[in-house]
This record gives structure tokens, sequence and C-alpha cells, in this order.
């Protein structure tokens, strides 16, 4: 039986189209996704913002003459899917580095936490590295750190060397995002912003999906070390890519939403951090990443210890949940952008967007109580909302913020959910080792985006472009 979906977007002046099929066998699941970018007649002089920005168009063979912008942004989509396939190859192998490494709950606890931890410094450090260095070097720099200190996970012989490992990853990981944000400040549009970053986000579920039967696969055939050598090197064969291929486009896109002065002023770190809509996203973050990072790292293990699924049954069906937080991204994304042309303004399309996506997390708290094909679903569901809500959630740096403070502000962003993560995986290994089942953890999971998306109604304030009077207010705070 074969089951078809298509979704599109129209934006400004392209359209997405994204058709998700599943091919149900009695055995097996298989999958696929496609994905294809249009180009269509520019709008007429003075339709859009963009008017008066110079248009720039991949023309190169095979490109089939694909918008420059969505080229860099499919760019960004392939970093991100690979950083997301190697976070996730220790939670599929972990069975299987088991037989060589015993590791404990508590202990594959730490493993997450030294990786969030190191991830969430780094969200801090790189996005005003980011600011500092410039999209194309400091993309380029994390990226090879990062698939470096995969690789380096095949080389552990005991547990203190898999978590230098994973606390390594982190450190290169922490970047990505950042840098996915400043390449939508540079290249796209506000109107196609959240499009662009659930394109963007999208990747995490194809770096997800691909790594439950790809690492099961190379583990049943070769060994788990060789995993963590194969991940790597893909992540440099991508460095030469981005290397080859990207180039800034300048400040032009920020200059069409921002006041002249706004977008000449420098933001200090200080008076970023004493923004109270950027604590406010920072606390939303914080929240639903609490919950994400728990569902991201456990639920293979999850699958293990509860439902009793071995590696084989994992790789057939853990992928699922993945595949739907990528259908979340493009839906959340291309539905706040459809809100804005519909005349809605930047803030309840992005608040709208936001609601939906939250209000649907508590399902999760069914999933102990139901058969484990209906769990499955629970959780596609779960994830489809919280990838949803993740992409629009880091589209607000760019709306906000001119280009110059893009960075820091979404490292700071994503530093609260790595925390967030961190500190809930910690209390998850450490409930789960007192007794406490997974339903108990699965039911506070369920509310944790309801309270970040109360925090933004509540105190963030209205989400729009920085303007000169929101500076004074700031200069006057000093």
């Amino acid at each position: 039986m074969q089951l078809f979906t298509q979704f599109e977007a129209e934006m400004t002046e392209g359209r997405l189209v994204v058709r998700v099929g599943f091919n149900l066998h009695k055995a097996s699941l298989g999958w696929f996704i496609k994905t294809s970018i249009y180009s269509c007649t520019r709008r007429p002089a003075g339709r859009s913002m963009m008017s008066n920005l110079k248009q720039e168009r991949w023309g190169g063979a095979g490109q089939g003459g694909m918008e420059l912008r969505w080229y860099f942004v499919l760019m960004v989509t392939a970093a991100i899917a690979i950083s997301y396939f190697d976070r996730q190859t220790l939670p599929v192998a972990i069975s299987a580095i088991q037989r060589n490494i015993p590791i404990s709950n508590q202990q594959f606890s730490y493993l997450q936490t030294a990786f969030l931890l190191s991830y969430a410094a780094m969200y801090v450090v790189g996005g005003r590295l980011l600011d500092r260095l410039g999209t194309r070097r400091g993309f380029m720099a994390i990226m090879v750190w990062w698939s470096i200190a995969c690789a380096l996970h095949g080389l552990a012989s005991g547990f203190t060397l898999l978590l230098a490992a994973r606390f390594l990853l982190g450190m290169g990981e922490g970047g990505a995002f950042p840098a996915a944000v400043r390449v939508v400040a540079e290249w796209v549009a506000p109107e196609e912003r959240s499009t662009a970053m659930g394109v963007i986000n999208a990747g995490t579920a194809v770096g997800s999906v691909l790594a439950a039967p790809l690492v099961g696969l190379v583990v049943l055939t070769v060994g788990w070390r060789a995993v963590f050598f194969l991940a790597g090197g893909l992540g440099i064969l991508w460095v030469i890519w981005w290397w080859a291929s990207y180039r800034s486009s300048g400040p032009a896109v920020s200059s069409n939403t921002l006041d002249s002065r706004a977008l000449a002023r420098e933001l200090t770190f200080g008076e970023v951090i004493g923004m109270g809509s950027v604590r406010s996203i920072v606390f939303a973050k914080f929240m639903s990443d609490s919950a994400w990072y728990f569902l991201l790292f456990w639920l293979p293990k999850y699958l293990y210890d509860v439902r009793h699924f071995d590696v084989k049954h994992v790789s057939y069906y853990a992928w699922i949940p993945y595949a739907a937080s990528g259908v979340g991204s493009f839906v959340g994304g291309a539905y706040s952008s459809r809100l804005l042309r519909n005349g809605r303004s930047l803030n309840r399309a992005r608040k709208i967007a936001l609601g939906l996506s939250a209000a649907f997390m508590p399902l999760v708290m069914l999933v102990p109580l139901v058969p484990v094909e209906l769990s499955i679903v629970l959780f596609s569901v779960v994830f489809f909302c919280q990838q949803s809500w993740s992409g629009l959630i880091m589209t607000l740096p760019a709306d906000i913020f001119p280009l110059s403070a893009v960075g820091t502000v979404s490292g700071l962003v994503g530093f609260g959910g790595a925390i967030g993560g961190a500190i809930f995986g910690v209390a998850a290994g450490q409930l789960l080792g007192h007794g406490f089942g997974y339903g108990t953890l699965f039911v506070l999971v369920g509310t944790f985006h309801l309270i970040g998306y109360a925090a933004i109604v509540l105190f963030a304030g209205k989400i729009q472009p920085l303007r000169a009077d929101d500076l004074r207010e700031i200069e006057s705070r000093a």
C-alpha cells in the first residue's frame, strides 16, 4: 500500500514543493522525502521590500537556474543534516557499544550532558565568533572541528574517552545554528525567512532519519567504530563544498527592514542580554529543548529498554518520528510565511504558528498507555510539532536584529536550549535510576512547550524589527 501527501508553499519568488511518501509492507517500512524548488517570474517592481535588491541566480550546470540564496539554504540544510546524523550515532549504536564499554543509564545521561554543556557554551561563543569572522570562515572552522571530534568516538576504549569525544563534538556543533541563521539573515527576505529556516531545520530530520537505518547497517556489517569514522569523513567533504561555493551577500537584505541607525549600531553583549525580548525567547528555548533533547537522545533507548526492540527493529522504525519532524519543519515555516503574505503582521504570523506547534506537545503523555504502533504515531505527531516550533523560534533573531547581532542573539537562544537539555537530561537519568518510569518523564516534557509559549506571549513583547526608538530605550538603561 502506498500513502502520499503533498504540501506546497508559495514563496515570494519561488515555489517549495514537499512530497512525502510512505511505502507500507508487512515486514518493513520504506520511505522517501523529495523536495524541489522552482523559479517563478519575478515580482513587478514595487510589490515587495525586496524590489530594489539585486536578485542573484545560480546559473551553473546542474542547478536548473535555482536562485542562489536557495542553493545556499540547501547547503546549510545538508550541514545541519550531517550534524544531527553525527550526534545520533551514539544513541543508535549504544546497544553495540555497551558490549565493549559498559554504560549505565546514569553514564548515558552524562554522555549527553557532556555534549550539551559544550554545545551550549559554543552557542554563545560561536555566535559571537561568527559575527566577528563572518559566515564563510566561521562555518568552515566549526564543521572541521566537529567532524574530527565525531571520528574520535571510534577510537574510544573506555567511558572516559567516549565522554571526552562527546564533549568535543558538542563544542563544534554549537556553532551550526548561529551560522545557519546568519545565512538566512544575509540572503533571505523577511517574508521568506520562516520558510528558509523550516527548510534548514528539516535537515535535523534528514540526519536523524538516516542515522537509524544507516548506523544499524554499519554496526551489523562492519562494527560500531566504523560509524564514527564514516560520519567524520562526510563532514570534511561538506567543508570542501562550502569553501568552494559560499560567499556573503552583504547587508542589503537587513537594510530593507531596519532603521539605518539600527543597522549601523553594533549592540554590545550586555545590551543584548539586557533586552527583555531576548531573555523571554531564551527561556522559551530552555523549556522546549529540555523536552526535545530528551526525546531526541532517549527515544532509541526507550525502545530498547521498554518496548524491547533490538538494533534491527530500531533501524526499521525509529526513523519514523524523525521523518515527521522534517515535515513539521517545512509546514511550520511555510504556514507562518503564508500568514505574512495574507496580511498578518510579523508578530501575529510568528505567534500563531508557535502556539499551534506547542498545543499538541502534551500528546507525548499518552505514549506509555498505548500499544507500540500507536506510540510511534504519537511520537511522530510530537516530533512534527517540536520541529515546527524550533524552526520558528530560531527565525526570531533574524526577524528582530541587524546582521551584526544575529549570531550573538541566536547563540544565546541556542545556549538556553542546550542548557535546558543538559539539566533535564541529568534529571532524567537520576529519575530513571531511582525507580521512576518513562511515564513520569513524558508527563513532564509534555508541559514544557506550553510554558515556553506563555513566556513569549506574556513577556517577549511585539515581534518586529529593531528600530531607532528601541535603541534609544536600550541606551537610556545603560
